[in-house]
């Protein structure tokens, strides 16, 4: 009977260890499931709330796509982008009117409130090229930094004075607020002051091609983002100091005529606002940003 009572405690005490053991191991299976499950939470809730944008008209296009991108895989997050101009920008946000500024200049170059300026944050997100542009009816290929100077200036007035046709030149600029402006002044007409009684004015990139499109003998610039996919061919481009503008071009430092496009913020970038800059700026949307007419980051550092 000793015996036989000792056998059974042994048998208890197995099935009691076996029952142990499948214990632990559903807690583990548990465990493991609700660490897959939190991962999966985070990863669709990642990010949330609402972003405001506006700004430069330039860099509108590739935000907008951005936009419609991240909030594919971001059902809580809604993004919207407006234009009107890099200094629209800079200002509405230092103001507080929206959560990014959209600049083809630094926020410095474009801002009112000169006692805001520490506050802001400059991110830069992409690169892009501007090209001369002209109408299709022009007879000039290339020009030189020299000759975009005498034009804009005033200097000169006719294409044949720069080897084409013997026809007026029809400039078509852009208003001083415009961030594509402040980069033509700084990088091609350096000291050469532009001329605003020349022609007329457009406040847009989309204003400047169909203009440039419907007025004979004009010239304008413009940001290469509107130059791609079926409008490639919308208007003709020409080179400076026949150089193309490239992306291979501007990263070897040969085409001159480019920028840096910029996100600015108030303060620090922050939650979905980060999340968002860093999207556009970031590896898995590089891709795009090139079809588009515009230049990665990886490109330019």
């Amino acid at each position: 009977m000793k015996f036989s009572g000792l056998k059974m405690s042994m048998v208890g005490l197995i099935l009691a260890g076996a029952l142990a053991g499948c214990g632990n191991a559903k807690d583990s299976d548990s465990t493991t499931s609700g660490s897959d499950d939190s991962k999966k939470t985070e990863a669709s809730t990642e990010l949330t709330g609402t972003v405001t944008a506006a700004g430069s008209t330039a860099l509108q296009p590739l935000a907008e796509e951005a936009a419609n991108e991240i909030q594919s895989s971001n059902p809580e997050l809604t993004v919207t982008v407006q234009g009107g101009g890099s200094g629209t920008g800079v200002n509405q946000v230092a103001s507080g009117a929206v959560d990014i500024g959209n600049s083809d200049v630094p926020s410095a170059d474009k801002l009112e409130d000169k006692t805001k300026a520490d506050k802001l944050v400059d991110t830069k997100v992409a690169g892009i090229a501007f090209a001369m542009v002209v109408n299709k009816d022009v007879k000039v290929e290339s020009l030189t930094e020299k000759q975009i100077q005498d034009i804009f200036s005033g200097k000169v007035k006719n294409w044949k004075d720069v080897g084409g046709n013997d026809e007026k030149i029809n400039v078509i600029n852009r208003p001083a607020s415009s961030g594509t402006r402040a980069t033509f002044e700084s990088i091609l007409m350096k000291d050469a002051k532009i001329d605003d009684s020349l022609g007329t004015a457009q406040d847009s990139n989309g204003a400047v091609e169909q203009s440039v499109n419907s007025t004979p003998g004009s010239i304008s610039y413009l940001a290469m983002s509107y130059l791609v996919g079926d409008k490639k061919d919308a208007l003709k481009v020409l080179k400076i100091n026949d150089v193309e503008p490239t992306t291979e071009d501007v990263a070897a430092n040969k085409y001159p005529f480019w920028a840096y496009e910029y996100m600015i913020t108030d303060g620090e970038p922050k939650d979905a606002v980060k999340g968002f800059i860093d999207f556009v700026s970031g590896e898995d949307f590089a891709d795009t940003v090139e079809k588009m007419g515009y230049i990665p980051m990886s490109e330019l550092k």
